[in-house]
């Protein structure tokens, strides 16, 4: 996850550690477009996710009404923060659906948790993920939902790939990402990914782009299907 270039107070902090991360991420770049990968934000970086104003920036009620998710489906939430998404994807699938959200940071874990507890949702599994591997078990998803992660991936190959192992085999991966393209989308640049940066990463870890919905104000959201060539 990131900031937006306009934070507010409560997001001074977090605007410190995440110079701290750029200083150290600088140095890395995506082995096929050169791209300069992210740093992460932290747990401290928390309130930014859940902020009030979210839904009317970014419509993620939008969002998931678009992924088009059906009752009793399979979906994991990558990289899923403090579960801002994670919660109204459990209410997509409904009881008889199930959603795992991992993240890196155990301290996002915990905050998911809590969210669970307080909101009764029992559909959900957490997991701790690592730099280079989701820790999702093989041919179990309908759906791989990243949002606004894809592009802090550390070791973005490997962990594809093992994204593309948990999927069942017409299961969709989707990135949904602030858009690259936009000069007017106010987020930093190292925070956005155009549509072609995506195309030309992941179709060398055997994905092909399916479609590309823009229904939001500030974000692609870019459904991909396994190559089977």
């Amino acid at each position: 996850m990131k900031m937006m270039t306009r934070l507010g107070a409560a997001g001074a902090g977090v605007a410190i550690v995440a110079a701290v991360a750029s200083a150290w991420a600088a140095q890395e770049r995506h082995p096929v477009s050169g791209r300069v990968i992210a740093p992460t934000m932290s747990v401290l970086g928390a309130p930014w996710l859940d902020r009030p104003e979210r839904e009317a920036e970014e419509q993620p009620t939008r969002a998931v009404e678009a992924l088009r998710l059906r009752r009793g489906m399979v979906v994991a939430d990558v990289g899923a923060g403090s579960g801002y998404y994670t919660v109204r994807l459990s209410r997509a699938v409904g009881r008889d659906g199930r959603v795992v959200a991992t993240d890196v940071q155990p301290g996002m874990l915990d905050l998911i948790r809590r969210t669970l507890e307080r909101e009764q949702l029992t559909n959900v599994s957490l997991v701790l993920g690592g730099v280079d591997d989701p820790n999702l078990p093989a041919g179990t998803f309908d759906m791989i939902l990243m949002v606004d992660v894809y592009h802090e991936l550390a070791a973005p190959q490997a962990f594809v790939r093992k994204l593309r192992t948990a999927l069942k085999p017409d299961g969709r991966l989707v990135l949904i990402e602030f858009r690259g393209e936009d000069p007017a989308v106010p987020i930093q640049p190292l925070h956005k990914m155009s549509v072609a940066q995506v195309r030309q990463e992941l179709d060398a870890d055997g994905f092909t782009i399916e479609r590309v919905i823009d229904v939001l104000p500030w974000q692609h959201i870019i459904v991909l299907k396994q190559r089977t060539d």
